[in-house]
């Protein structure tokens, strides 16, 4: 079953453990949104959706056609992400209170996880002498990439369209973008004399539309790609399906805080916030990427 993290934190009666969660997805705009589905074992085998069966209009006494789906099968490991934080057994004692000191060293760690999650989930790789799982960049297939150029180019609607119908069937949940390109995609919708739709999010905050998709800004979308010959400064826009259907995480035993205990070699109290994590991209049409965005 997969579910998000803000779901998780409904169900979860650890006061401390459920103002991490909390954290982390304040944190992220894309864990607002990202489902995740509970492994067993260190690893998930199955079969990614690469091409839909095709079908055809038939006359009375036709002979039909016979057609299926193509699957990949694609085994993908968990990773282990987390740290430590220390609590100052002094400040500890001497603070006026102490679960607000806790809650602060334990919530910064938090806030670490996130970002971390965050980057590997677009630019992770888990090639040789990498920890990460492979992020976006590397899961996208080559028929599901659209080009602004072969150096780069400038962010048109046009290329917004081709990015959201290289998702199928029916629309993306979500355009993940940089805050550059959501200014830039901004100024196009003024300048063609509409404006982006605005709503709000599971936390109450204004959120952005196009054309009824919501746009995740991540900070983590890089504008110092390389396309081509063009200088560090292209960025990527992906429009993706959640859930079975395109792309969810990947954990066992959700987000973990353990108590570690007193330290030998300081005075000082461990915490330790650890998760079983991954990624999958279940079918290769429920992801699409934009590459070589310039400024």
């Amino acid at each position: 079953m997969a579910m998000t993290k803000v779901e998780a934190a409904k169900l979860t009666n650890d006061l401390l453990m459920r103002g991490v969660i909390d954290t982390i997805v304040r944190e992220s705009e894309l864990l607002t949104r990202l489902p995740f589905t509970d492994v067993t074992g260190t690893a998930i085998t199955y079969n990614r959706e690469s091409t839909m069966p095709p079908v055809a209009f038939v006359d009375v006494g036709d002979t039909w056609t016979e057609a299926t789906p193509t699957f990949t099968p694609v085994t993908t490991a968990l990773r282990i992400l987390g740290g430590d934080a220390d609590v100052d057994d002094f400040l500890q004692q001497t603070y006026a209170n102490p679960n607000d000191l806790e809650a602060e060293v334990v919530g910064s760690r938090a806030k670490a996880v996130a970002h971390a999650y965050s980057e590997a989930f677009y630019h992770g790789t888990s090639l040789a002498g990498s920890k990460a799982f492979d992020g976006l960049a590397r899961l996208v297939a080559p028929g599901q990439v659209v080009s602004a150029g072969a150096s780069g180019g400038d962010l048109t609607l046009d290329l917004m369209d081709e990015l959201i119908d290289r998702v199928r069937p029916g629309k993306p949940d979500a355009i993940l973008l940089s805050k550059r390109s959501r200014r830039k995609l901004s100024a196009l919708r003024r300048s063609s004399g509409n404006l982006l739709e605005t709503d709000t999010d599971a936390f109450g905050r204004r959120a952005l539309f196009y054309d009824g998709i919501p746009l995740l800004v991540d900070d983590f979308i890089r504008d110092d790609e390389v396309v081509g010959t063009s200088a560090p400064e292209t960025s990527s826009l992906f429009a993706v399906r959640f859930g079975p259907e395109g792309v969810a995480g990947l954990e066992h035993g959700g987000i973990q805080v353990e108590e570690v205990g007193a330290l030998e070699s300081k005075n000082a109290t461990r915490w330790r916030i650890k998760w079983y994590c991954g990624l999958a991209v279940y079918s290769d049409l429920g992801l699409a990427r934009l590459v070589g965005v310039t400024p």
